[in-house]
C-alpha cells in the first residue's frame, strides 16, 4: 500500500483528462523511479507555470505572459483574425503553422442546454477589436458541433455589418477517411459543401 501522500498525488493524477486511476498509478510509478531525470524536473516546470501563469487580455490565450507570445509576435498578419471556442483549438490551429494571423478565444460556445449565453463570452470584446479597425479577415473555427455551428452562425450576424471578409472552416470528409465508417452529418455536410472538378 502506498503512502498518503503517494496516493494523493495518484489521485491529483487522475483527475487530468485522459488519466484514470491505474494509468495515474503507472505515471506516479514512473515518477518515483526517475526521481532525478523525472520527477524533479517536472516539480521545477510545474512551479514555474504556477507562478507565471496568466491569461492574455488580447486574444484570450494561456501564457505564462501578458500579452501572450502569439499577440507580441510581429511576424503576424494583423488582418487576419481566427476565433476559436477554447485555448485547445487555439493551440491546435496554431501548431499546423497554417494561419499566419491572430487569434481570439471565446472562452466556450453558446449552449441553451448548458445555460451559456453570449454575455458568457468574449463576444463583446472580439467585436471591440474589430471595431477598432484594421481586421481584414474573421475567420470563425468553431468545432463542427450543433453548438459550435450555432456559435458561428450567431457571430456571423453580428459581425455582417463590418467591412470584413468573415470564412469559416471546412467541414466534411477527413483525409484518409472510408465513407462506410463516416457518420451521416459528416457525410451530409461533405456533400453540401462538394465543389466542381477540375
Amino acid at each position: 500500500m502506498a503512502s498518503p501522500e503517494i496516493e494523493a498525488l495518484s489521485q491529483a493524477l487522475a483527475r487530468l483528462p485522459g488519466l484514470g486511476p491505474r494509468s495515474a498509478r503507472r505515471a506516479v510509478l514512473h515518477l518515483m523511479k526517475r526521481r532525478e531525470t523525472t520527477l524533479v524536473p517536472l516539480l521545477a516546470a510545474m512551479q514555474q507555470v504556477a507562478e507565471k501563469l496568466s491569461t492574455c487580455a488580447t486574444c484570450g490565450n494561456v501564457d505564462t505572459s501578458d500579452p501572450c507570445s502569439i499577440c507580441r509576435d510581429p511576424r503576424r498578419d494583423d488582418k487576419s483574425l481566427c476565433v476559436v471556442e477554447e485555448v485547445a483549438d487555439l493551440w491546435a490551429l496554431d501548431r499546423s503553422r497554417l494561419f499566419p494571423g491572430r487569434y481570439h478565444v471565446l472562452g466556450g460556445r453558446l449552449s441553451a442546454l448548458d445555460g451559456v449565453r453570449p454575455e458568457d463570452l468574449t463576444i463583446d470584446q472580439l467585436v471591440r477589436r474589430i471595431s477598432a479597425g484594421g481586421i481584414d479577415e474573421v475567420v470563425l473555427a468553431m468545432n463542427a458541433t450543433l453548438e459550435g455551428q450555432t456559435t458561428a452562425h450567431y457571430l456571423a450576424e453580428r459581425l455582417e455589418n463590418f467591412p470584413i471578409r468573415i470564412s469559416q472552416l471546412a467541414h466534411g470528409l477527413p483525409v484518409g477517411g472510408e465513407l462506410d465508417y463516416l457518420d451521416e452529418g459528416t457525410l451530409a455536410q461533405a456533400l453540401r459543401a462538394r465543389r466542381p472538378v477540375t
